[in-house]
């Protein structure tokens, strides 16, 4: 399975080394987020990852929303409290880090929740530069060069077809909305098997510390990221 080796258990209860949630950002969903670096002071656990996580313990449900909440460390044991209809990531003294709510047919078909997961994550990992990038500079502003911050805020999913092979997904619009040095990111995105659509999702996204847009900072900022893509690796396969 494609989590084993990026989780630590004990019993009911789950974390994430340092080590475990840096590979699994760079080597599985390409993602090479300086926060994700082991050694990076402001460490935090990919959202990715929980929710990856979140879909091979519990199924996926024909509609599910994600609503993340909190910033995961590394080595926090974490446990899952389950409703009828939502799930929540909770760490010992009770704060809640994500919230999944589920609607709808279940399903637990191996093949069809790996394939998503894994195609999800490097979906997510193509948010910067590929996607980000044309934004801020179709808005004219920019994340801060020395303080970058995107937030991970929310995703949903609906799948109308559960039996159908690995899908990919396939980026439908985008769209940025400032307020402030504020911005609000939406992601619409199709889930497609043979030119088929067999469901679609939303993911949503922060952008804190908005600077006026300047293209030689920001090609600099998309230089380092790519440099470091190329000197710390490439999706496992």
């Amino acid at each position: 399975m494609l989590l084993e080796s990026f989780v630590q258990r004990d019993g009911a209860a789950f974390s994430f080394s340092r080590s475990q949630a840096s590979r699994f950002a760079k080597d599985v969903a390409s993602d090479f987020n300086p926060i994700h670096d082991e050694d990076s002071k402001r460490f935090c656990v990919p959202g990715d990852l929980l929710f990856a996580y979140l879909l091979h313990r519990y199924g996926l449900s024909a509609q599910l929303q994600v609503q993340f909440t909190g910033m995961v460390n590394a080595d926090v044991w974490l446990h899952c409290v389950e409703s009828e209809q939502h799930v929540q990531i909770q760490d010992q003294q009770g704060k809640v880090y994500l919230t999944m709510q589920r609607q709808g047919e279940q399903s637990r078909h191996c093949a069809f929740i790996e394939a998503l997961a894994r195609d999800y994550v490097r979906f997510s990992g193509q948010n910067f530069p590929h996607i980000l990038q044309p934004l801020m500079q179709q808005h004219q502003v920019m994340i801060h060069p020395q303080r970058p911050l995107v937030i991970y805020e929310s995703m949903s999913l609906t799948v109308h077809d559960f039996n159908a092979g690995a899908p990919q997904l396939v980026l439908r619009d985008s769209q940025l909305t400032v307020d402030g040095k504020r911005g609000s990111v939406v992601l619409n995105f199709d889930l497609m098997h043979e030119q088929q659509l067999v469901g679609h999702g939303e993911k949503r996204m922060i952008l804190s510390n908005l600077v006026p847009y300047d293209a030689l900072q920001m090609q600099g900022l998309v230089d380092v990221y790519n440099a470091r893509k190329a000197q710390l690796g490439s999706p496992v396969a």
